[in-house]
């Protein structure tokens, strides 16, 4: 797992409620396609309402977040009973499971045709970017920001505060995170439209 750590004026400037500056990014769905991050069908369509899949999601996270050159903690091959090799996405499986980016079920399973909850999916968007190692306190007044932070699960609310900090989470006109649905293309799409705002303006 990758860990990022804040300076002390950033985290006091966000304890202090001074909004850190966003560029709101355009056309996230062309942008994240032009930087190869997603793709459109042959036809043209983006398929935006689409939910993702384990497998795409890891796929999508290989490609957006370059994992395969990230040195992983294990070396080894992982058995993965439900993805063969011949599953389409048996490389990006590995990678994102030796990288610890992701992390399969009991008995050996990946379940790669499983939908993936808002909630799974951009802890682990965050587990790809860096985990802010934000103090308890801190995760607390970042959530609290959201009306539904509560159905959060205890195990995602770190990196999600780290999603919700960096903007990489689209909240409906409440203000409402909706963790319990499941993530989009056009979610992702979204998400990954912030990412390149951060590479494009770096802090």
């Amino acid at each position: 797992m990758m860990q990022r750590w804040i300076s002390a004026l950033t985290l006091t400037m966000m304890l202090a409620g001074v909004a850190v500056a966003q560029t709101p990014a355009q056309n996230p769905i062309d942008r994240v396609v032009e930087a190869g991050y997603m793709s459109r069908t042959t036809g043209g369509d983006f398929r935006e309402s689409e939910f993702l899949s384990r497998a795409e999601l890891a796929s999508i996270l290989v490609r957006s977040f370059q994992l395969s050159d990230r040195t992983p903690p294990n070396p080894n091959r992982i058995q993965v009973r439900d993805v063969p090799s011949n599953h389409w996405a048996y490389s990006d499986i590995q990678t994102v499971l030796r990288t610890g980016v992701m992390t399969g079920y009991r008995d050996n399973l990946f379940f790669p045709e499983q939908r993936v909850s808002r909630a799974e999916a951009f802890s682990i968007f965050a587990q790809a970017y860096g985990v802010f190692q934000f103090p308890e306190q801190t995760i607390a007044e970042v959530l609290s920001q959201y009306p539904d932070s509560a159905q959060i699960p205890t195990w995602a609310q770190k990196s999600m505060a780290t999603a919700l900090y960096e903007g990489f989470v689209n909240t409906d006109a409440e203000n409402r995170i909706n963790p319990s649905l499941p993530m989009t293309r056009g979610d992702m799409a979204f998400a990954l439209s912030r990412y390149l705002d951060r590479l494009e303006q770096p802090r």
